[in-house]
């Protein structure tokens, strides 16, 4: 592999200006995700502590190995949505370890208008399902759910992507061996109830959880019986009568304790398709990309030393490309194909990046995209770019793609790859999408960065300068996923 040097002068004002500017972006964003990461109101979370529940947040760093990360997706959906009543969508997804085995995490977030779905909050967890069963990830549900908002229900209940696809999904993967296990941790009413029914095992929290399709309030007026929500369907009735919970835990701590034992016991995962190696850092710092990125149009060779493992990369070359590095490189130990397009992406970048994709399937290689790329309006670029995206959408092997910075047009859709088949997609604070030209200027009508993360265009907006712990983290979650079937 070649090395990749840098002509970047860290000292210079512009590249010190630039690094501000970005710097002042990724502290809004961490700002943004502070607040979200609160979940509801102080009085309903300090309700929700009085009842002896655990917050939703302290539920997933409990059950996470300890000192281990937690990859949360989208972790700014529903921003700005809904009046701003529902942060985080309401739920918390992502993907965590959990005795020693990767885990997808969906948690419901009973500060949040009781744990209720909202449209977005289904795309979040049907997205979380996705990568799940694309990965062959086992899901864990922290079930605190009063089911569909209702307000809202027309736009959630009645169409193929909407509530009722997350108990295909939950069948889909059982009948596949991916295992479903569900805490339930609180109320789970109405739809919320199926997701502990269709689970493989199920942990009830006593005189907490409770599963029924309808509560107290609604059987008194429907019959005039009076009965409480435990004897209804509490952790007795459905743990000792009904059989749909396998467990019966004393308090929320103690179900995360049991689901570390469920999986614990699960049968081992798959074998791993490539070898990580120990993973090396960069020969120039991560953090310079805020001054790299204020460029107005960064060079991809600048963009990689920063990212790939020792700053090597072994280029695929064609002349005619500048807007392209392309090549086999290692990140975070894994090896990748690996390709960053910065510019009006030409007939030969396009070519580049599909020989690239090409010999990645060949060799059962992840691939890596990092895309701030349009479209040139040259000769031969649209049979390019339509075998471009063909080859993407045949790749067998796994693809993680990051929205640097603008991307339009079919540039978007082959680079950006979520509607070909990503497994995740990332995107910085300086991307932003449209249909036709570069995407720069309310003239070509750009969707910006905050209202694309919101509904789960991507899967979160991450800063530049932790790229690397990101995609590191993303590239394990597929690496011990099989080739077969690409899309659900």
């Amino acid at each position: 592999m070649r090395p990749l040097g840098t002509a970047v002068d860290p000292h210079h004002p512009r590249f010190v200006n630039a690094a501000s500017r970005l710097a002042g972006q990724v502290e809004q964003l961490h700002e943004l995700a502070a607040l979200a990461r609160l979940g509801g109101p102080e009085e309903a979370r300090a309700k929700h502590v009085q009842r002896g529940k655990l917050l939703p947040r302290q539920r997933v760093e409990s059950v996470l190995d300890l000192g281990t990360p937690f990859l949360e997706l989208s972790p700014l959906a529903a921003h700005g949505m809904y009046g701003g009543e529902v942060p985080g969508a309401g739920c918390i997804t992502g993907i965590g370890t959990v005795r020693g085995r990767l885990v997808t995490i969906i948690a419901n977030d009973a500060t949040v208008n009781g744990g209720t779905y909202h449209p977005v909050s289904v795309t979040k967890s049907l997205r979380a399902q996705e990568i799940a069963e694309r990965n062959r990830l086992p899901c864990l549900f922290m079930v605190d759910s009063g089911g569909a908002f209702l307000p809202l229900q027309s736009e959630m209940f009645a169409d193929r992507e909407h509530g009722g696809r997350m108990f295909y999904n939950q069948a889909r993967m059982s009948s596949k061996g991916i295992p479903q296990i569900a805490l339930v941790m609180g109320s789970c009413t109405a739809g919320g109830a199926y997701v502990p029914a269709m689970s493989d095992e199920v942990v009830i929290v006593r005189e907490q959880g409770t599963i029924f399709l309808a509560g107290p309030p609604l059987v008194l007026a429907a019959t005039g019986e009076r009965v409480s929500a435990e004897e209804l369907g509490g952790g007795d009735v459905h743990a000792r009568v009904s059989g749909v919970a396998d467990h019966l835990a004393e308090d929320d701590s103690h179900a995360l304790e049991l689901a570390r034992g469920i999986v614990e016991n699960l049968p081992p995962a798959g074998r791993p398709l490539w070898e990580r190696k120990k993973p090396v850092e960069p020969a120039h710092s991560p953090s310079e990309l805020h001054g790299i990125l204020g460029e107005a149009a960064p060079d991809p060779r600048e963009v990689l030393a920063r990212l790939l493992d020792a700053s090597l990369l072994e280029p695929l070359e064609t002349a005619g490309a500048p807007e392209v590095a392309a090549g086999f490189a290692r990140l975070v130990g894994h090896p990748v194909a690996v390709a960053a397009a910065f510019g009006a992406l030409g007939t030969a970048g396009a070519r580049l990046v599909a020989r690239l994709v090409e010999l990645a399937g060949e060799r059962r290689l992840p691939v890596v995209f990092l895309a701030a790329a349009g479209e040139a309006g040259e000769a031969g670029r649209v049979e390019a770019m339509a075998a471009l995206m063909d080859r993407v959408a045949r790749l067998s092997s796994p693809l993680v793609s990051v929205i640097a910075g603008p991307t339009a047009g079919a540039a978007h859709v082959a680079l950006s790859a979520r509607s070909l088949g990503a497994r995740f997609v990332f995107a910085w604070p300086t991307a932003a999408i449209s249909a036709t030209g570069m995407g720069v200027g309310p003239e070509n009508g750009p969707i910006d960065p905050l209202h694309a993360t919101a509904r789960i265009f991507d899967d979160g907006l991450v800063d530049p300068a932790t790229t690397r712990e990101v995609l590191g983290l993303a590239l394990e979650a597929t690496r011990r996923s099989d080739y077969r079937g690409r899309n659900p």
